[in-house]
């Protein structure tokens, strides 16, 4: 690494450099992308990768190419189509039920993500930042009163963004043990395929349930208002409404909970950008967006399917061949960000894509900006002396999850 301010980590062997190369790769910095990806950046725009089935899709790596081909609709996000790239056996196991509009293309993504859009707006969601910053200082009120050391994934990270989306939805805090598991056991690219079906039949069964309730008794939060404004028109069907409740409900706690430990610790790695924080909070959104593209946890990449013969660079992909998009080398390339691998959070701008691009960029990110800013202005100002509890390769991190993070981050202060 080029960092002068960074905690080394050791890491194992590296992923064997050959033609197609296997993929996913090894990382032999936790938290760094694999060095495979930056070796394929510099020879092409796209390189073919070997996934655990044979297959062979092209890997995109470069940032101004993967945002041509997010952007671009003959690549198709549907996981039905034949040539569509699963990086893992247990992403597979999502093939036998209908797609949540995630895995769908215009014009029925569109119609069904309009359905929550005005939901995630800006100006909507800002209205929790109150709600949000009592759920912070009510965490950290909890965890500094029990002392250290502390875990802050399980104290802090997991339960804030758990603890808005529950609200947002409608869905029992009560239940976060339930929902948590399950969630793991998805995201899991080791789990086994029978173990991922019945792991989604039982939050399946659950939400079923709970949306079955709100359309008897409909309350003020994003499903019964979804209920109220499109099942009655026959636009929207219960199934429907189900796997909209289980995209929103996973993404919605996952992605944010890896975000903040990835920051937290991303900072605590390098001292300097740490006490500029903690000495001008008001640095944090900036640094926010630094830390987004430096961590990118979407790690493995998007996947898409061609659906024409289409360049990219100087690279043809055939119409029916898999392509991934890597978000982590995209937000790593050079040629968009000088000096990437450096973490600097006084760097301009919000050309990162780690909230993807085009028209299946992710919708909460509103939220999720909003409760990273919160809760890092939180941390910063309660817990300046915060630092990493444990040697820094004792870290547990979640290599085999399709959102990289960390399963557990021991602090003391």
């Amino acid at each position: 690494m080029t960092h002068t301010d960074a905690t080394p980590f050791h890491g194992g062997p590296s992923a064997a450099r050959a033609a197609d190369p296997a993929y996913p790769a090894h990382r032999d910095c936790p938290m760094d992308p694999p060095a495979l990806l930056g070796e394929l950046r510099q020879q092409a725009p796209a390189s073919r990768v070997t996934l655990w089935d044979g297959s062979r899709p092209w890997l995109v790596t470069r940032h101004a190419e993967a945002r041509q081909v997010l952007r671009d609709e003959r690549f198709s996000a549907d996981s039905t189509r034949d040539g569509f790239p699963f990086v893992s056996p247990s992403a597979t196991a999502l093939r036998d039920s209908p797609p949540s509009f995630i895995r769908m293309d215009p014009p029925e993504h569109d119609r069904q993500r309009r359905m929550v859009t005005q939901e995630f707006m800006i100006k909507r969601v800002s209205r929790l930042g109150p709600r949000v910053e009592r759920i912070v200082d009510e965490l950290l009120d909890d965890m500094i009163a029990a002392g250290p050391p502390a875990d802050l994934v399980e104290a802090f990270a997991l339960p804030l963004p758990s603890l808005v989306i529950c609200e947002l939805l409608g869905v029992p805090y009560a239940d976060h043990g339930f929902f948590q598991d399950r969630s793991r056991v998805l995201l899991n690219q080791h789990t086994p395929v029978a173990e991922v079906r019945a792991a989604r039949d039982e939050l399946t069964g659950y939400l079923r349930e709970l949306v079955g309730e709100k359309a008897v008794r409909p309350q003020d939060d994003l499903l019964s208002r979804l209920l109220a404004d499109h099942t009655d028109h026959d636009d929207l069907t219960m199934d429907d409404t189900v796997r909209m409740a289980l995209l929103l409900l996973i993404a919605g706690h996952e992605t944010t909970a890896n975000m903040t430990a990835l920051s937290v610790l991303d900072l605590l790695r390098h001292p300097r950008q740490w006490e500029l924080l903690c000495a001008d909070p008001g640095r944090v959104p900036g640094a926010v967006e630094e830390l987004l593209r430096h961590q990118t946890i979407v790690h493995t990449g998007l996947p898409r399917v061609a659906l024409a013969d289409t360049e990219i660079g100087d690279v043809t992909v055939r119409a029916g061949e898999g392509v991934l998009v890597s978000l982590a080398a995209a937000n790593r390339d050079e040629r968009a960000f000088p000096e990437p691998d450096r973490l600097d959070v006084e760097r301009p701008g919000r050309r990162h894509l780690a909230f993807g691009f085009g028209v299946h960029q992710c919708l909460g990110q509103p939220l999720a900006r909003l409760e990273l800013q919160i809760a890092l202005t939180g941390i910063v100002r309660r817990l300046p002396g915060l630092r990493i509890g444990v040697p820094a390769d004792e870290l547990p991190f979640r290599h085999n999850m399709a959102i990289f993070g960390l399963f557990h981050l021991p602090v003391v202060w």
